[in-house]
């Protein structure tokens, strides 16, 4: 059963969100339970493991983190992807991000397949109010976005990161530009706070009813921009970057400042509180300078470093807490299951979750439970290729990229490589991968295309970002000050017949400003002829004097294509259109 069936199923329209009175979750009505619990999953960005002084570093202070560990079941041994939108579709979907279209960070290979059933669409279904605050960087064009894909409150900033290229122009952290609710909205203050401010404002509106929030920050990521307030406690001291250090300071006061609020509002008891991180540390362990908890390898790396991260989950109410821990192996792709069966939710018919319920080892003596076998790996291209950057995982072994095998238990730093003294292990997880790779590559020639001309989205504001095949990826702002010749194409799908106008500029339009000018930082171009191509129609204009874009105007068919786009020099030079506005017009 795809994604809109399981919708239409249970009542809910895909897309929309559940208003007026609340649809019971029908498990839970049926067992009698008055109060399903709330749940909160913050998840904080390039955060890793060793970045917390509970987990052992020296300099970095985290108090309000540190009460939180100790009243919670801490997961030990838990591991998400190597890097951000792969982690973040595993947790939406339980299932691995190879198999969901989403394997890459860019080059539209951070979207998430439209039949995926996303953790929103499962509360929703469930009577709970949704929400999303901060990062979702799993599309930024229907059919993608997070209120596409179950959540009826939504403030998030666009791409994978504050200042990349689906953004709004100039968005540094500070008195910044979000969508609210698909609209963009000044905000004011920190992103931080501006997140958590959201967050908790949604929390009290929805006391009263069950409630998911998807709490995500885009801090520690970069822009490192912060208060000296915070980064002021680790300038001067032996840390990598006081920024960093400096952004997660802030998170922790944020936490502390969600915790008072669910105190105060009597939800504590019967709140699901979850925090956990995206990745391994992006900044807080570099040349081997700052704490990595004795891991091997940081953001983007198969060795433990680069995904092995906090999880630490509380709820008084469920016996959730007293700071037990659980060594067991568990994954991001767990989460989603384990919420299914926590909070009595309606299973969608017809998923396979790739991860299970581990409310046992939760609720039990953290150590009881199956073998298994786990892969994670970070691609980053856009083709998947077969072993790269993979870790195959055991609770004892690590197979890296199919030829080195680590004991983990003897040696959790990954420094003595130990294939040739068991071959027998070598060969089992070899097997697994090459299964698990017969599975999740079923897909890997499909595209996941962006719908134009839909009244969902008219019109569409398609970004670089989001290119096929482009060398060099566009992926940030400064890429666009610097009118860096890149060009590839954006896979799309024309939702129906109509006359469409198709914009081509090289600054957003909340910039305002011709094509060849040179915003300040930025450089000038001398483009002087502009060219469209959307399936076979092949169109081309010349860039007028002071031109702000290039409207070309098509009749098109319903269907799937590609569109690319040019701006060609006098000479051989040329880029693409790094944001092109896609209008049905009739």
């Amino acid at each position: 059963m795809h994604r809109r069936q399981f919708l239409q199923v249970l009542g809910v329209a895909a897309g929309w969100g559940l208003g007026g009175s609340v649809a019971r979750n029908p498990a839970t009505a049926s067992s009698g339970t008055a109060s399903p619990p709330n749940v909160i999953l913050v998840v904080t960005d390039d955060q890793g493991y060793g970045d917390l002084s509970c987990h052992g570093n020296p300099i970095l202070q985290t108090p309000n983190l540190d009460a939180f560990y100790r009243q919670s079941v801490r997961l030990t041994d838990f591991h998400v992807g190597p890097t951000c939108a792969p982690t973040r579709a595993s947790l939406m979907t339980g299932r691995y991000c190879n198999r969901t279209g989403v394997w890459h960070t860019i080059m539209g290979r951070s979207l998430l397949r439209r039949d995926e059933v996303t953790m929103a669409d499962v509360f929703a279904a469930g009577g709970y109010r949704t929400g999303i605050f901060g990062k979702w960087h799993l599309g930024d064009n229907y059919p993608f976005r997070p209120q596409d894909r179950g959540f009826q409150e939504v403030l998030v900033h666009g791409g994978g990161g504050v200042g990349q290229t689906p953004d709004f122009w100039g968005n540094d952290d500070f008195d910044d530009t979000y969508l609210h609710n698909g609209a963009p909205e000044k905000q004011r203050g920190y992103c931080t706070d501006v997140w958590f401010d959201g967050a908790m404002r949604f929390i009290e509106a929805n006391r009263d009813r069950p409630f998911f929030v998807y709490l995500a920050t885009n801090a520690p990521h970069g822009p490192y921009n912060v208060s000296e307030r915070y980064s002021g406690l680790y300038k001067g001291k032996d840390v990598p970057n006081a920024n960093f250090y400096g952004m997660i300071a802030n998170i922790d006061e944020n936490m502390g400042r969600l915790a008072g609020k669910l105190k105060s509002l009597g939800l504590e008891e019967n709140t699901i509180l979850i925090f956990m991180t995206d990745n391994g540390t992006a900044a807080g362990f570099q040349q081997g300078k700052g704490f990595n908890a004795a891991m091997r390898g940081t953001k983007g790396s198969q060795y433990d470093g680069g995904h092995r991260v906090p999880c630490f989950v509380r709820w008084p109410a469920g016996g959730l807490g007293g700071g037990r821990d659980v060594s067991r192996l568990t994954s991001h792709i767990d989460l989603l299951p384990t919420l299914i069966e926590t909070c009595e939710l309606p299973r969608p018919a017809g998923v396979t979750f790739d991860g299970a319920s581990i409310l046992p080892l939760l609720k039990g003596d953290g150590q009881s439970g199956p073998d298994r076998i786990l892969v994670t790996d970070s691609q980053r291209i856009e083709h998947p290729q077969k072993w790269r950057q993979s870790a195959v995982m055991t609770d004892r072994w690590r197979l890296v990229d199919g030829k080195e095998l680590y004991d983990i238990h003897a040696d959790p730093g990954q420094k003595n490589e130990i294939r040739e003294s068991h071959p027998e292990v070598v060969r089992e997880l070899r097997g697994a991968y090459e299964k698990w790779w017969t599975d999740v590559s079923q897909r890997f020639d499909e595209s996941c295309e962006i719908v134009i001309g839909t009244d969902r989205e008219n019109p569409s504001r398609l970004t670089c970002h989001d290119w096929h095949e482009a060398d060099p990826s566009p992926w940030n702002q400064t890429h666009i000050l610097e009118g860096i010749e890149g060009n590839g194409f954006w896979a799309v799908e024309v939702d129906r017949a109509g006359h469409y106008e198709i914009a081509l500029r090289r600054w957003p339009r909340e910039v305002d400003a011709p094509i060849n000018a040179a915003i300040p930082g930025g450089k000038a171009i001398g483009a002087r002829k502009a060219r469209c191509v959307i399936g076979e129609i092949d169109l081309e204009s010349a860039v007028a004097e002071g031109a702000k874009e290039v409207v070309f105007r098509a009749t098109l068919e319903p269907g799937k294509t590609k569109l690319q786009t040019w701006f060609f020099d006098e000479g051989d030079a040329s880029r693409g259109a790094y944001y092109v506005y896609v209008k049905r017009v009739c």
